[in-house]
């Protein structure tokens, strides 16, 4: 028995898009029939992805944005919609990270972190949240009621690392957000999940796993690997589905069993 997800007609809109598991993200949802806004920052990565998902036969729009400016995100969402059509799928995946021990975090260090990771997150998906709400109650208009929002957290706001315990805490904050969304928003059709990935190979951190320490992590994983950012599409896709109206507030861990 073959199973197929179509995602034709809906509009999707993913955050940091131009690199890592965002694009993975654009490219899976485009060849699933989806029209992807591609958003973020660097405008030249995003227009290159653009024309490669559409030499291959998808649909995508780049979009423009910083989500720690919320003049910004609200400029993205309002935009997407006037070119694309009502927002479905929101894929909130903008984050970063950095390296240092807790006794070393400075104010600009923390708020670097929680601006992007917690605060911007939040904002974007309050942002496609509301119309999503309006179309739900008959407010505003859109073929499509209810919507998906799949918020990219991270092991780390499930289990502790050292040396990243503020983005920690920052994921974390995701994993609870993701449940609160959940359950106020479930009620209008709108499901809220999260998934929160084990170490992924990318071109961040890819320089990470050819040096002693990253060889000597891998050793501690349970089958002494690392993902691949294809590895997380089926969870993507189900999450994204129509036929996943039952799936509400769930926390997916895709680590490889790294957390067991």
């Amino acid at each position: 028995m073959s199973y197929t997800i179509d995602l034709s007609g809906r509009v999707a809109l993913v955050t940091g898009a131009s690199s890592g598991l965002g694009e993975q993200f654009a490219r899976t949802l485009a060849k699933a029939g989806a029209g992807v806004a591609i958003a973020g920052r660097r405008i030249e990565r995003l227009k290159t992805l653009r024309a490669e998902i559409e030499a291959d036969g998808g649909d995508a729009h780049v979009v423009e944005l910083d989500v720690t400016d919320p003049a910004s995100i609200r400029a993205a969402v309002a935009h997407t919609e006037t070119e694309m059509g009502t927002i479905d799928i929101l894929v909130n995946n903008s984050g970063v990270a950095r390296t240092q021990k807790l006794i070393d975090v400075e104010p600009d260090d923390y708020d670097f972190i929680f601006d992007t990771n917690t605060r911007g997150a939040f904002f974007v998906a309050q942002e496609v949240g509301k119309r999503m709400l309006a179309r739900a109650q008959g407010s505003a208009p859109g073929t499509f009621t209810g919507g998906r929002i799949v918020n990219i957290a991270s092991m780390a706001g499930l289990k502790v690392f050292g040396q990243i315990g503020v983005y920690c805490m920052s994921k974390a904050a995701v994993v609870h957000m993701t449940r609160a969304m959940a359950l106020e928003w479930g009620r209008y059709g709108i499901n809220v999940n999260a998934i929160c990935p084990g170490y992924i190979d990318t071109e961040i951190n890819h320089h990470q796993w050819q040096t002693e320490q990253g060889r000597k992590l891998i050793d501690m994983l349970p089958r002494k690997r690392v993902g691949r950012p294809e590895d997380l599409d089926v969870v993507l896709m189900m999450l994204c589905s129509n036929e996943s109206h039952f799936i509400n507030g769930a926390v997916v861990q895709a680590d490889d069993g790294f957390a067991l």
